[in-house]
């Protein structure tokens, strides 16, 4: 039996290999590959780096420095590319997948190029790969970061099966008006339910290493602002106080780089006068010295040129100057830096120091990934996993999840199970494109399940009356007829409406967010046949629903759900799930409402309505048509014994918070309650309620649960006019609710 080597055995072995391996590199010739030893795992990874770069030219720096989109259609490299990686001129690419197309372009990279060094393939893997699950937002209104865990992990597994080594995901900014077509792509308004599905979802493509081959590596974006974009325009200008980026739209980013996401990704936007892309400020002040990121920052696609749209930069040298120096390491697609670097270093307005630490931040993501190592992807695993059951069954279940009920009258749902005849119809009622929604990955449609489909799998054709009625965007009625007919000549009728998928998601914002074209019109004429109706929304952002809010027996929200939309569907109707999600963007009554969120800040005059000079509207009430939180269930839940202990704590105190939920109905079901807190007199001003905890509750009928909550500095604290976080003396409300409306009430104080 061999006997193990000493620790301080090993790590002189290790500085002797790594001093070798020095000397040999002094000796070598420039722009000659290092030798197999500087990919000895015994060797520091930091060692390594700079290896490769005393060896490497400016020219194979920049390289490494590019990314370019490889041909979407076939995820294969166009010649052009390939001959970029064999010159060294290329690093990684974006939409390049298939185990075929990536090994071919890797064995480029690996046995025809001078340095060796293997290209990263990156992909929008937003919401699944090959299994498309529900749209983040959807996902979001599972109020279970488990689910989201879970989806990733499953999509990371597809994806790196097909040589993907990095998703840009996942989206993490706040978005507080619905108007913005990328709210789709986030976890809505709040900053607490951001912030902790921020970290599941690196948790789960990521795992705790990123290098297996079920794994890839995470991007948290749009770094940042993105989601405060004026108007609700995308790509547009925001203004943003130090103060709100602090409270508001860093936290879910500080989440990502706590859980160890491997990189960034920064935003189109103007920020403060700044772009994203160009601002020091956010990318070295707060990313890097401030939060100590040692990962990778890529642009968004063709941000480094468009520095010169913005009117920061005369021309493409000047923009890849103020990029780089800025501290965006990688140019996604525009060839701004490749084209000007070295004229740029030779006139002293960029450093090689600087092309220097962005190369190693591009190594570093390489090296965590496993790929000098295992540069290559098993082909024969690619079919296997895509295909793989138990990712079908886990889309179902989480789509089922991550449905809210919106309004249930009398009863309306669960649909009989003693029905024979049901007309599903409506625009996506059979649209298997429109069930997946925006950024699917390489989901196809022939894998889908419609609603329509859904239910003939239960019924049999025999008992599904469909009609289109109109396609998605809905200018017509010359379908209305068969639709009516549809739902005259059965039981009861399941009318599918909602956006198309491309109405949602990037370049997709609205003005105004009613149901497309005469979609209305069309449930309305379904409403007057005088038979029994629910409606399905299919969509990626809150609607105006004020008259099928005010009409329809019930309404189901099912967001874009994925490639087993039509089952997941059928089971929430059919009671064989029971809906438990909670909304994570309060719905708004019309868009003059909007930005609207939960958490507002207190103004001096808060309305009152036998008062006229209050904050309030004229035509419309302040709250929302479904706030924040909300969402109906079959059964019925009744919280009680709200306890606060101590009741007084230091600042750097725990308050526990304790409540009692019970399941009052008759049939098993879930409630996700939630904790929330306000500081009452605080030295800024601070929002009318803020989400400090929450946990989804499966009870069967009849059974109680204790739930319990804690309070910590984390939790209580604000940043002080001096820019300090710190816990303030004082008292504090809490609510422990079932959305962010009323609920039970308590309280504590904080000493001095």
């Amino acid at each position: 039996m061999s006997r193990p080597v000493p620790f301080v055995v090993r790590i002189a072995l290790a500085a002797a290999l790594a001093a070798l391996l020095a000397l040999v590199l002094l000796l070598m010739p420039r722009g000659t590959s290092p030798p197999a030893i500087a990919q000895d795992p015994s060797t520091d990874v930091e060692a390594k780096i700079d290896g490769w770069l005393s060896r490497m030219t400016l020219e194979q720096k920049l390289g490494q420095l590019q990314q370019l989109d490889a041909d979407f259609p076939t995820g294969r490299l166009r010649d052009d590319q390939l001959q970029l990686v064999r010159e060294g001129r290329l690093g990684s690419t974006l939409n390049g997948r298939g185990a075929v197309p990536t090994n071919a372009a890797q064995r480029v990279a690996l046995e025809e190029s001078s340095l060796r060094i293997p290209l990263l393939f990156g992909f929008d893997v937003i919401h699944g790969y090959r299994t498309v699950f529900p749209v983040p937002l959807g996902e979001a209104s599972s109020w279970d970061p488990a689910a989201a865990e879970s989806s990733a992990a499953i999509a990371a597994q597809e994806a790196r099966a097909a040589g993907v080594h990095w998703t840009f995901a996942p989206m993490v900014d706040i978005a507080r008006d619905p108007r913005w077509g990328r709210v789709v792509e986030g976890a809505g308004e709040d900053v607490y339910l951001g912030s902790v599905f921020s970290a599941a979802r690196v948790r789960g493509f990521q795992g705790d290493d990123y290098s297996r081959p079920d794994r890839v590596a995470a991007t948290a974006k749009h770094w940042v602002g993105y989601g405060a974009a004026e108007a609700g325009r995308d790509y547009n200008t925001t203004d943003i106080s130090e103060r709100r980026l602090r409270e508001t739209y860093f936290p879910p980013f500080r989440a990502a780089v706590d859980a160890g996401v491997a990189s960034f990704m920064t935003s189109f936007n103007d920020l403060n006068g700044t772009p994203a892309t160009a601002n020091p400020f956010v990318l070295r002040d707060v990313l890097r010295d401030e939060w100590g990121f040692d990962g990778a920052v890529v642009s968004d696609y063709t941000a480094f040129r468009e520095l010169i749209n913005h009117g920061i930069a005369a021309d493409d040298a000047d923009a890849a100057q103020l990029a780089v120096n800025a501290g965006t390491d990688i140019e996604m697609v525009s060839r701004t830096l490749a084209e000007n670097g070295a004229r740029l270093v030779a006139d002293g307005r960029l450093s090689e120091a600087t092309i220097d630490d962005a190369v190693r931040h591009v190594l570093r993501l390489k090296y965590r990934l496993g790929l000098f190592d295992r540069p290559y992807v098993d082909a024969s695993r690619e079919a296997a996993v895509l295909s793989d059951p138990e990712h079908r069954r886990e889309a179902r279940r989480i789509a089922g999840r991550s449905m809210v009920l919106l309004k249930n009258d009398g009863g309306a749902l669960p649909l009989s199970r003693k029905l024979n005849k049901l007309a599903v119809v409506g625009p996506l009622a059979d649209s298997k494109l429109d069930m997946m929604g925006t950024w699917i990955g390489d989901g196809k449609e022939d894998d889908v399940v419609t609603v329509r489909e859904g239910f003939e799998q239960v019924l049999g054709r025999r008992g599904v009356r469909y009609a289109q009625g109109c396609d998605a965007v809905c200018r017509s009625s010359g379908g209305f007829g068969n639709a009516v007919a549809a739902v005259r000549s059965s039981q009861a009728a399941v009318v599918v409406l909602g956006e198309p998928w491309d109405w949602s998601g990037e370049a997709s914002s609205r003005s105004q967010l009613d149901l497309p074209g005469r979609q209305l019109q069309l449930l309305r004429a379904i409403a007057a046949t005088g038979k029994p109706y629910v409606v399905v929304l299919m969509n990626g952002r809150p609607l105006t629903l004020d008259w099928a809010a005010r009409h329809a027996p019930a309404i189901l929200e099912a967001w874009y759900p994925g490639t087993e939309a039509g089952n997941a569907v059928a089971d929430v109707l059919l009671g064989r799930v029971n809906p438990g999600g909670k909304l994570p963007m309060s719905f708004p009554r019309n868009v003059g409402q909007i930005p609207l969120h939960y958490d507002e800040k207190p103004t001096g005059r808060p309305f009152d309505p036998a008062n006229k000079y209050t904050s309030k509207y004229l035509d419309v009430d302040n709250t929302p048509q479904y706030p924040f939180g909300f969402g109906l269930s079959y059964t019925r839940f009744a919280l009680s014994g709200l306890t606060v202990t101590p009741n007084s704590i230091a600042p750097d105190g725990e308050v526990t918070v304790t409540a009692t939920v019970r399941n009052t109905g008759r049939v098993a079901g879930d409630e996700v309650v939630q904790l929330y807190v306000r500081d009452r007199v605080a030295s800024v001003t601070r929002p009318v309620r803020s989400l400090r905890g929450f946990e989804r509750v499966p009870l069967a009928a009849g059974q109680s649960r204790q739930v319990t909550f804690r309070l910590d500095h984390d939790d209580l604290s604000l940043i002080d006019n001096s820019g300090r976080e710190v816990v303030e003396p004082g008292a504090f409300t809490v609510w422990v609710s079932t959305s962010s409306v009323g609920g039970l009430q308590g309280s504590f104080t904080v000493t001095g």
